[in-house]
């Protein structure tokens, strides 16, 4: 079949290497706009847009998929179907109806669980023990077409949402390439979402990432992991930001009140409302990334507290 595929972050490279593998025709790729990124605010491609350019495969780029310009290359295109994996743009029914099947999506859920644009970090937050992935029919309504495939995914005690999301990225791939074989081999009926368990996940934001230490040791431990590594575990010091990685419950720790923070030689530990918990590695605002235990020394003073 021929394939338009439409992915814009590193989390579709793996659907996109696999589909362009297969015995499918990728005629083009479908991505966001170049944008500004990092310190230096530099113009740089979409990593989708980046693989494409070093395979000489077109690249589509519209700002938004509704533009004349491109309904009009999608119908010369003539492609049979549109895969799709963190596109990052809403589709309009005028480009979903142009390809003979239409634009199926995976999504990293269990639809439908986790609709939205977070699902994989919502999962983490949550404590869920189990997630997966989904391929299902893309229509007008957020996350809510026919599925047409799924895959289930153990969430371990110390997954981040980075660990998880890598391991569904690579299992979804599969995935997508089995579902477009079906649709080739017209064996595949997509089965609707069942009407109950419907969640949202909506965009997680830099508030968000905020730890809470009034909070117990389980939930900030899910929280911290939740949004690493993006947009990243946050907490304030001495009216400073101070970037954290994923922290351990102790439940031998130390006797601490929400925030307030205990230091010894190998290890910094910090108040919640149940346990402490040891933080791993930290990152004050302009500077590296270190161990906590040597922050911690270099700050060393009575009533050290997390605000």
């Amino acid at each position: 079949m021929r394939l338009l595929f439409a992915g814009t972050p590193e989390v579709a490279l793996p659907t996109l290497e696999a589909l362009h593998a297969s015995d499918h025709e990728l005629v083009a790729v479908l991505t966001r706009p170049d944008a500004r990124t990092g310190r230096g605010r530099k113009v740089s491609r979409s990593p989708v847009a980046a693989w494409a350019d070093e395979r000489g495969v077109e690249v589509l780029t519209p700002a938004k998929p509704r533009e004349p310009e491109f309904l009009e290359r999608l119908r010369e295109l003539d492609v049979d179907v549109v895969p799709v994996v963190a596109y990052g743009a809403l589709v309009p029914p005028a480009a979903l109806e142009i390809p003979r099947l239409g634009w199926i999506n995976l999504h990293f859920s269990l639809l439908p669980a986790w609709r939205g644009a977070a699902p994989v970090q919502h999962a983490v937050l949550a404590g869920d023990e189990m997630t997966g992935a989904c391929v299902f029919q893309l229509e007008a309504g957020l996350d809510t077409g026919p599925v047409y495939g799924r895959l289930t995914e153990p969430v371990g005690a110390a997954d981040t949402a980075g660990d998880l999301l890598g391991r569904l990225a690579e299992a979804g791939a599969r995935l997508t390439v089995d579902v477009v074989d079906g649709l080739a081999a017209g064996m595949l009926q997509a089965e609707p979402q069942p009407e109950e368990g419907v969640s949202y996940a909506p965009k997680i934001t830099v508030e968000d990432a905020r730890v809470r230490w009034g909070d117990p040791a389980f939930a900030v431990d899910r929280r911290v992991r939740a949004v690493t590594p993006a947009p990243g575990a946050w907490t304030e010091f001495d009216g400073a930001r101070l970037r954290l990685g994923p922290v351990a419950v102790d439940t031998d720790g130390p006797a601490l009140a929400p925030g307030e923070i205990a230091v010894s030689k190998h290890s910094v530990h910090v108040g919640t409302a149940t346990d402490p918990v040891r933080l791993g590695e930290v990152q004050p605002a302009g500077k590296k990334r270190m161990d906590a235990a040597d922050w911690g020394r270099g700050h060393q003073h009575t009533d050290m507290r997390f605000a």
